[in-house]
């Protein structure tokens, strides 16, 4: 049965890791340190037990180890600064801190969870769970954007129950939301066309889970 977090679901029979519906391409000793750390949770482990485990009888330096736990966090969409998912015990080791659900899929083996909104970047597509979702060109956004005038942590979009808005986050060239800058959270519309910098993004409502729908921007 798969682990559901965050924004990721963990298939451990399948050793696929799949984030806001795209599988994450991870190595074993990346999928290992995240197996290590759901199954431990909520205790912290050791640098040493995590060493013996990824890679018994062979000697790595801590440098090894830290640079496996940044590429987690990129791949799961988490910030050491302000971690949601996985906890630095400085001295010590690192912990599982965010909440983990036990849940079959929806429909068939191996789809991906059905989330309500999509934000549609040129040729990719990313799905939005509810929750609070960056827009920028910092590592680790929800939404990639590396484009002319675009802020590091450009927008943000938060979808709840409620619906969808959108605001800026005190970008240098500010956002632009169906051609007119906006000046606080602004709710969204299916179809409305997003601009940060100089790209457009479409942003859409679904009702129902679905092949990938091409889009004019």
């Amino acid at each position: 049965m798969p682990l559901v977090f965050g924004d990721c679901v963990f298939h451990r029979e399948r050793r696929e890791l799949m984030c806001r519906g795209n599988v994450v391409t991870a190595g074993p000793k990346l999928l290992g340190l995240l197996e290590l750390l759901l199954d431990a949770r909520p205790r912290a482990l050791t640098k040493d037990e995590i060493h013996k485990a990824l890679w018994n009888g062979t000697f790595v330096s801590d440098a090894t180890l830290t640079s496996l736990v940044a590429e987690l966090r990129a791949a799961v969409g988490d910030d050491a600064r302000a971690p949601r998912l996985v906890r630095t015990i400085h001295g010590y080791g690192y912990a599982f801190c965010g909440e983990v659900t036990d849940t079959a899929p929806a429909s068939s083996p191996g789809s991906p969870p059905h989330h309500p909104c999509r934000v549609i970047v040129g040729d990719r597509e990313i799905a939005l769970a509810h929750g609070q979702h960056v827009l920028g060109r910092s590592t680790g956004v929800t939404v990639f954007v590396d484009g002319a005038g675009v802020s590091r942590h450009h927008a943000q979009i938060t979808v709840d129950a409620q619906g969808a808005t959108l605001e800026d986050l005190g970008s240098k060239n500010g956002t632009v939301l169906n051609g007119s800058p906006i000046a606080g959270p602004t709710p969204l519309t299916d179809g409305a066309v997003i601009v940060l910098g100089a790209t457009a993004l479409k942003f859409r409502f679904l009702a129902t889970t679905g092949s990938t729908e091409t889009v004019s921007m």
